[in-house]
């Protein structure tokens, strides 16, 4: 008989051991239109599919976001249409120049030797390409792909510095 209430009383107890876990428990439900809601109180989401995702849970509060922040002087005076300075676009349009020319002059000389591996890799031909030409064809491609690139960065380049004032 004793043993009996030791096992009613541990049946019990692990029943309470069991609830405090229920009532502790985090539930991921999902509504039909497939959007998220994390509760601990599932019987307030009769009607969508939860399933158990922690026993324990940290809430933090949502950030708010926050505005950006005010432009600088320059962008201010675009936003609010206010001109530059005559100087200080001079000196803007000078920096461009710059930048594209330097551009331009790397990208001209990616692009002879680009040149220079396509003409390289044409010159040579295996005892298969000669009998399949098509072969040399297939093998050339990314090479000559890439001389076209090179062409069109060096065409946008020039196009770009003869757009500047």
């Amino acid at each position: 008989m004793l043993r009996a209430n030791h096992f009613i009383a541990a049946f019990l107890a692990l029943l309470g051991v069991a609830d405090v876990h229920a009532q502790n428990a985090t539930y991921r439900c999902v509504d039909p239109g497939g959007r998220s809601t994390y509760t601990n109180v599932k019987e307030e989401m009769t009607g969508r599919k939860c399933t158990v995702v922690s026993r324990e849970v940290s809430v933090v509060p949502a950030q708010q976001i926050m505005a950006p922040p005010a432009k600088a002087a320059s962008g201010a005076a675009k936003a609010t249409g206010e001109r530059v300075d005559t100087n200080t676009q001079r000196s803007r349009d000078d920096t461009r120049r710059k930048i594209l020319q330097e551009e331009l002059d790397a990208a001209e000389k990616r692009l002879s030797e680009s040149r220079q591996k396509l003409t390289e890799q044409d010159s040579v031909r295996t005892p298969e390409e000669k009998v399949a030409p098509q072969r040399a064809l297939e093998r050339l491609k990314p090479h000559r792909e890439e001389v076209e690139r090179q062409e069109q960065n060096v065409a946008s380049l020039k196009r770009e510095l003869s757009n500047l004032r």
